[in-house]
């Protein structure tokens, strides 16, 4: 059966994954599928889940043993994909890889909702610099304009 390797990269991980017989992941066009011998393509994949099928003899399973329908589920923040002689790259800044489509999906909700959480704290530092940053170029123009007048 022909198959093709998975490599998965990030900042702090790497994962080669031998033996896949299909991938199904979304861009913003869509839904899509790659199988073995499928022509090079690239593209930027969303934040959500994707999957895949080993071949039966490959043995490699993700956390929590084997699934119930074949498939391996990979959440991604979003990512490069590049296929291309039978090798699918995907570039994130993490994943995470699990048989179990439910178990994944509420860490992938959990990873949303810490990562929503972050980005609010960063705005509000960021806002409450600019509002520091402001108040201090109002005081050097006031005593500025009293000193020359």
């Amino acid at each position: 059966m022909n198959t093709f390797t998975l490599e998965l990269l990030s900042a702090t991980a790497q994962r080669n994954i031998d033996g896949v017989v299909s991938f199904v992941g979304e861009d913003a066009s869509g839904s899509f599928g790659l199988l073995p011998g499928h022509v090079r393509s690239m593209t930027a994949l969303l934040f959500g889940l994707a999957r895949f099928r080993l071949n039966e003899e490959s043995g490699e399973v993700g956390q929590g043993g084997e699934g119930t329908d074949g498939w391996q589920y990979l959440a991604v923040p979003g990512g490069l994909l590049y296929f291309v002689d039978n090798h699918l790259q995907i570039c994130c800044r993490r994943f995470l890889v699990d048989t179990d489509f439910e178990r994944i999906s509420t860490l992938l909700q959990r990873q949303l909702l810490v990562e929503e959480q972050q980005l609010h704290a960063m705005k509000e530092s960021l806002r409450r610099m600019e509002e520091s940053i402001l108040r201090r170029l109002w005081d050097v123009t006031r005593k500025g304009a009293a000193a020359s007048g």
